[in-house]
């Protein structure tokens, strides 16, 4: 797991280039366990798939599941179990939206192994913003917002996890991209399983799974990192917050964290009513995020039957005219106060 946009689908289909090795791709149960209150709803099938079509995107039969189930983790498992085929496979699932919620996942699944992939701040910010143009996800506001506060809080569960002493490994997606080789042995390592080299490249890997958007056109190219440098689309006003920031958790955690920017930058670290201002936003839109959660879970299955019937992928030209539209908004306004903003113009175009 890891931030939005932090390497997590380049990590994923690189670990499941192992044979020993079958994660699903955001499956995200997790975040409708409220589904499971009680017992097991009895559409509850019918609403995670409406959810994010994990069991359509897995190619699962879920005629096999069992009846009844009982509770969320019995229900991943299986699952998970059913993806992978064999039981001398290690399952799970990779997801980004797990970042704030590693502890329950710990104490749902004892003996479970986490693996957490790092990208600087910005690099994170950056690549939400050039996805923004084409997914509603990356369009909607403050999801910028969301990556950058929700570092500090993966920061605080990795930590809870250490001390508690559950099997923990990070890694950087600037080390995995420069040193595909030695990052993938560390992971084999930490797993106990003997390292393959398929997993250090992307060919022939089975990327069936992962969401047909734009911004993963690299990983299913079979590209690892960038070829060339990429023109600036952070704001000025969102690169200073950044490194505000930066400053500021550089300084708590002695320099150790974040381990990039290894550069450190003349910024003065964030300061309390910055910090207070920031805070509350984040809270309001991890309580909308949760909410949105909710509705899916206990909404009249009709209203979400008729909500997926009439929502349909976006069509590649509107992509580009939303594509089009921020790249105007940047030019004319290269003080853009937000990457929120940049998503604002991209949605009411």
């Amino acid at each position: 797991m890891g931030m939005w946009r932090s390497g997590t689908s380049l990590l994923y289909t690189l670990l499941n280039q192992h044979p020993q090795i079958a994660l699903t791709y955001e499956s995200d149960l997790l975040l409708l366990r409220s589904l499971f209150r009680g017992g097991a709803k009895r559409d509850w099938l019918e609403r995670w798939e409406f959810w994010n079509q994990a069991i359509s995107r897995h190619q699962i039969d879920s005629t096999a599941l069992p009846e009844p189930i009982a509770d969320y983790p019995t229900a991943a498992r299986f699952f998970w179990k059913q993806y992978a085929g064999a039981d001398d496979v290690l399952y799970g699932d990779k997801s980004p939206n797990y970042y704030d919620s590693m502890q329950s996942l710990a104490q749902a699944f004892p003996g479970a192994r986490f693996i957490v992939i790092w990208r600087d701040p910005s690099g994170t910010c950056r690549s939400i913003v050039r996805a923004s143009r084409g997914s509603s996800f990356f369009a909607k506001r403050g999801i910028a917002h969301r990556a950058l506060m929700g570092n500090r809080r993966m920061k605080r569960e990795c930590d809870a996890l250490q001390r508690q002493g559950v099997p923990l490994h990070q890694i950087q997606y600037e080390d995995l991209t420069a040193a595909p080789d030695t990052v993938m042995r560390g992971i084999c390592s930490f797993l106990q399983i003997p390292f393959d080299p398929r997993m250090t490249s992307l060919a022939d890997a089975d990327v069936s799974a992962i969401f047909n958007e734009p911004q993963h056109e690299g990983v299913k190219a079979g590209k690892i990192g960038l070829d060339e440098p990429r023109a600036e689309v952070l704001s000025a006003e969102l690169r200073a917050k950044i490194a505000r920031y930066v400053a500021l958790w550089k300084k708590q955690c002695g320099g150790t964290w974040p381990a990039y920017p290894k550069e450190g930058s003349d910024a003065s670290p964030a300061g309390l009513i910055e910090r207070f201002r920031d805070e509350i936003h984040y809270r309001c839109l991890r309580a909308f995020d949760r909410f949105t959660a909710f509705v899916y879970c206990h909404a009249p299955i009709g209203w979400l039957r008729s909500y997926r019937q009439g929502k349909t992928p976006l069509p590649s030209a509107k992509v580009e005219k939303h594509a089009a539209t921020i790249d105007k908004a940047l030019k004319k306004n290269p003080e853009l106060s937000s990457v929120e903003r940049v998503a604002e113009v991209s949605t009411r175009s």
